[in-house]
Order: C-alpha cells, then sequence, then structure tokens
C-alpha cells in the first residue's frame, strides 16, 4: 500500500481523484485492512497545514486527540481526552473519530457547539453540516463551532464488553438579543439525542424543559445524570 501524504489542498484533490482512500489516524480501519485486504493507495492528511489548526474556533481534521488542549471549549477538550486509551488517543485522529468510528465519541461536544464543517472533495472545499458529514461520510478538513459561553462534558463508566458508555454534553450559548440557551447532546449505545432549552428561567425550569424533548425517554439511571450535570453546568460560572 502507498500513504500518500499531500501538503496542500490540490495534491490532497489529486490523491483523492486517483482513488487514494482516506486514512485518519489508522485505529479503526487497520484491522480491516489486515482482514481483508489493503488498498493499493491511502491518504494522510497530517502534514496539510489547513488540517492541523488548533483555536481560534476551528479545530483540524488531522489533529491527533491527545493534543487537543484548552485552545478549544472544555467540552470538546474533555470529550477528546475520554476517548479510548492514550495509547489510541497519541493516534487517532478528530476526523477519524467523527466520521470513521461507529462510536463518533466527540459528536455529542460537536453538536451542543453548533458546529459546522469544511470538507475536502475531488473537486472543491465546502463548508456543510454535520449531519451530510456524517451520512455521506466526506473527507473532514476541519471542524468549526460557535463560541459558547460555558460548556461541560461527562462520560459514565461503562461496562466490559457491554454497550458504549453513556455520555452527556452540553453547553450554553448567547443567541439574538442576548438571551442564554442550553444545549445538550447525549450518546445513549450508539444512537445520539439532543435537545436545547432557554436558560432564562433558572435551572429547575430548564430540566422541566429537557424532560418533555426526546431526554425524558432516558432510562433513570441516565435521567438522573443529565438532571445533575445540566444543573451544575447552569451554577456555573459564565466561562469556557
Amino acid at each position: 500500500m502507498l500513504l500518500r501524504l499531500p501538503e496542500s489542498v490540490s495534491e490532497a484533490q489529486e490523491c483523492l481523484a486517483e482513488g487514494a482512500v482516506p486514512v485518519g489516524g489508522a485505529t479503526l480501519i487497520w484491522a480491516g485492512w489486515q482482514r481483508d485486504g489493503f488498498p493499493e493507495q491511502a491518504v494522510s492528511l497530517r502534514r496539510l497545514p489547513e488540517a492541523n489548526v488548533i483555536g481560534g474556533g476551528v479545530l483540524g481534521a488531522a489533529v491527533v486527540l491527545n493534543t487537543v488542549d484548552e485552545r478549544v471549549p472544555e467540552v470538546l477538550r474533555r470529550a477528546a481526552a475520554a476517548v479510548g486509551t492514550g495509547a489510541v488517543r497519541r493516534t487517532a485522529t478528530v476526523g477519524g473519530n467523527l466520521v470513521g468510528s461507529t462510536l463518533r465519541c466527540l459528536l455529542p461536544a460537536a453538536l451542543v457547539l453548533k458546529a459546522w464543517a469544511t470538507v475536502l472533495d475531488r473537486d472543491r472545499v465546502y463548508e456543510t453540516d454535520l449531519a451530510e458529514v456524517l451520512a455521506k461520510h466526506h473527507l473532514l478538513l476541519s471542524l468549526h463551532w460557535r463560541e459558547p459561553l460555558a460548556s461541560s462534558y461527562r462520560k459514565l463508566p461503562g461496562e466490559a464488553g457491554g454497550q458504549p458508555p453513556f455520555v452527556i454534553a452540553a453547553a450554553v450559548h448567547a443567541h439574538d438579543g442576548g438571551a442564554a440557551r442550553l444545549h445538550v447532546a447525549v450518546r445513549d449505545g450508539y444512537e445520539v439525542l439532543t435537545a436545547e432549552a432557554s436558560c432564562d428561567a433558572g435551572s429547575a425550569e430548564v430540566i422541566v424543559t429537557l424532560s418533555d424533548t426526546a431526554l425524558g425517554s432516558l432510562h433513570s439511571v441516565a435521567w438522573e445524570a443529565v438532571r445533575e450535570h445540566v444543573s451544575h453546568l447552569l451554577a456555573r460560572p459564565v466561562s469556557r
């Protein structure tokens, strides 16, 4: 297998046009290739500047998870730090986790940040929403988001060999007119649920509002974790 390492967008597009398969950090696809056979050529974005940006509301797809730091909001930083083991985080990339993984550990954090994506196609670079990226398995170039007033993340303990651990991500955003609004996303098994509520009436009213959304159908342990998580976030000073 020939691994191609483009250093410009045009070089990356040339690789795609010639059939190179995106490799990400190869933590998920390597075993499949060993079982089913390797492609003739693969492409990694690890030398592409646009895919290695961190900070200023941007996170590149080739950024390795263990390098995601305080330049990004807390919810995204903690989500990256909770992925797999240290060995996995030293290899896995943002793009590989969001697009190439069935767990998509970063997805709840990206959703509460109201994130969107820049993707790389054979003949153009363009912005689109995460739903399209996941549905069509686009080659992610970078992730962008709205800077929150506050954010937080929690991953509950999981059972070995069982369902993926329950995950909660939450962020408070300032909306038009200065009103604050809470955005919540959870991963329950392999399903991701989202909800939002106005923060104007206080945490008790926010919890009531969330209970009337899809989150209200969660099992009791998960719902209690959401309730506690949201209450703690709303009690914090406004910060990142």
